[in-house]
């Protein structure tokens, strides 16, 4: 039941399910044991490069890149508890940010990117009332949410939970380059966010606890905004049946997560070459500065992978292992050392962000589902 009405939520730019329709491929794509990979291809405004690792038993992450008249969209989906809200995340908010951009006479704003996140919220929890009597755990499931669009010499990025993308930007003539941050990231473990969590919440003095070293949302949770996680949200489904671990002791008077995105506007500069999309796999064992040093200094080809790999590299020094056993281990125990990992760079060609109508390829694509 509950895959039926997924499916019948699946409704992708040219018709497809959980394939791809991809122009303009200049590198390879395919798997190699838990990674999946699309070296380089073209989009609207430039190339792009696309890699996710596997980590847990199910792949939690999901993502895609749509391109084509209205410009380039860019989703990082960082699923927990399940893989389920990121599928339906993937499967469902560019269709309802095509449909509001259209509505607006193709022109982007962050209010057609908000209406579209918050029409996706509203798609999933009305999935999980439906779902309730045969499968109550649906309720407990979530996902981040990280959107970016390029669009008439624009970059919005949205943002929910704690994915993140990162600027490359030239400086000066020596041909170095910069970090730049441009989400606002949601993790309890922010003191600005706990500060926001507070101030929402002034009664409660158990907003933030932590607990095994990481301070948590009521203890549960690291992120303050997601997608699904309708338990923190909705009082109704905050009770049996669902998991004792999930259920507050005390009365839900007024929502605790919120799926209202943090929005930036950027204009695009002359000097800002490339972007770096990536779940928190990633940035928990890369620096901003790393990765952007990483980009700035090897071939494009296969430069997702390559990000990918460098922060695999980094997990097994931790653990003091070598990387080459790091890969010998498999999915589900692979968590205990790093976690899902998903990474898309973006290209920036200013002579074609500069256009009013992009000419690029049309371009689909969407990381596998199960690896």
């Amino acid at each position: 039941m509950f895959k039926k009405l997924m499916n019948c939520c699946s409704v992708c730019w040219f018709g497809h399910d959980h394939s791809e329709s991809v122009v303009g491929v200049l590198g390879d794509s395919g798997k190699d044991g838990l990674l999946w990979f699309h070296d380089l291809g073209k989009h609207a405004y430039g190339e792009y490069s696309m890699a996710v690792i596997q980590a847990n038993q199910v792949l939690e992450d999901q993502s895609q890149i749509e391109s084509g008249p209205f410009g380039t969209f860019v989703g990082v989906y960082d699923g927990h508890g399940g893989p389920d809200v990121a599928r339906y995340v993937c499967d469902n908010l560019f269709r309802h940010f095509q449909a509001n951009s259209t509505e607006s006479q193709g022109i982007v704003t962050p209010e057609t990117i908000k209406r579209s996140f918050l029409e996706t919220e509203n798609g999933f929890i009305n999935l999980v009332s439906q779902m309730w009597n045969s499968r109550p755990n649906i309720a407990t499931v979530g996902s981040c949410c990280l959107v970016g669009v390029v669009h008439l010499q624009t970059l919005f990025v949205a943002n929910l939970g704690d994915s993140r993308v990162v600027l490359g930007r030239k400086v000066g003539n020596g041909g170095g380059v910069t970090a730049i941050q441009l989400s606002k990231e949601h993790n309890a473990n922010l003191d600005n966010i706990r500060r926001e969590l507070q101030d929402l919440h002034p009664h409660d003095p158990q907003i933030v606890v932590m607990k095994h070293g990481v301070w948590r949302v009521k203890g549960i949770i690291q992120v303050s905004k997601s997608i699904g996680d309708a338990y923190m949200k909705h009082a109704r489904y905050n009770r049996e049946p669902i998991a004792a671990k999930f259920r507050l002791p005390e009365p839900m008077v007024m929502p605790i997560l919120s799926a209202s995105p943090s929005i930036v506007s950027h204009p695009l500069q002359p000097g800002d070459s490339f972007l770096i999309f990536a779940s928190d796999g990633l940035w928990e064992h890369l620096s901003n500065e790393e990765a952007v040093d990483i980009v700035h200094s090897s071939p494009r080809m296969g430069i997702a992978k390559r990000l990918v790999k460098a922060a695999l590299h980094e997990a097994a020094k931790k653990r003091e292992m070598r990387y080459s056993d790091l890969r010998k281990i498999d999915k589900r125990v692979r968590r205990h050392f790093h976690d899902d990992i998903t990474v898309i760079v973006l290209f920036l060609n200013h002579d074609l962000t500069s256009k009013e109508s992009p000419n690029g390829p049309n371009v689909s694509l969407r990381s596998a589902l199960e690896h």
